[in-house]
């Protein structure tokens, strides 16, 4: 069992039907675990930041969110109103289409965009969404995401056609080196699970099944 497990897990809400009284229950359980995060979508950054004003319990966000597939400009914008209203950490989507059309000048631009607009205010996290990529196209995304300056690269949105595995871990971590952080996403349901991710070079956790998780549970939650 990873010792702490719960400071590696940023405690996730991203349905679309969420309401307030579930975020105020994700920010509840997050202190009491002393969870990394809470990963929320922007409309509740705000609400997540007042709610864990004065804990340790950060506010993370997804920018162009789940597809990647608005534009540069509308993420930077999208990343500068979130730490505007109390994020501290953003995960946004790669263009996937533009990375699958050899364009990694354009993946680049658009992740420096987010990096750029977060500096010095929050932390930014890059969704390269594992399952529509090759291992070659992995492989350029982690790369272009250390040229463009990210804080880490990330699996998945939990929202595509599969989530985190341990192989796409390791790759991605023997990509970035030993400094960038990996966060493993989609499909960690129990510490088991965690423990393999960890183990594999992940040092964050995405997850709605935190508390299943540190409870040595197994969720049945998707992502």
């Amino acid at each position: 069992m990873v010792k702490n497990i719960a400071s590696y897990i940023d405690h996730t809400l991203l349905k679309a039907e969420a309401q307030k009284g579930q975020i105020e229950k994700l920010c509840e359980e997050a202190k009491e675990y002393s969870f990394a995060s809470v990963c929320v979508n922007p409309t509740w950054v705000k609400t997540a930041s007042e709610l864990l004003r004065g804990s340790e319990v950060k506010v993370c966000t997804v920018i162009g969110f789940p597809l990647g597939a608005t534009t540069s400009e509308t993420k930077a914008f999208e990343t500068k109103n979130a730490i505007e209203n109390g994020a501290t950490e953003v995960d946004m989507v790669i263009n996937i289409g533009a990375l699958k059309d050899g364009n990694d000048e354009a993946v680049e631009k658009d992740i420096r965009a987010v990096v750029e607009a977060a500096k010095g205010k929050a932390i930014t996290k890059v969704i390269i969404e594992t399952s529509l990529l090759t291992d070659e196209e992995k492989v350029r995304a982690c790369q272009l995401s250390v040229k463009a300056g990210a804080d880490f690269v990330k699996t998945s949105t939990g929202f595509s056609t599969s989530g985190a595995s341990v192989e796409d871990i390791a790759l991605m971590r023997k990509t970035v080196g030993p400094e960038l952080g990996v966060k493993a996403s989609g499909g960690v349901r129990s510490a088991e699970d965690a423990a393999k991710m960890i183990e594999a070079g992940a040092t964050r956790i995405g997850a709605s099944s935190g508390i299943a998780i540190v409870q040595g549970l197994t969720s049945t939650e998707d992502y």
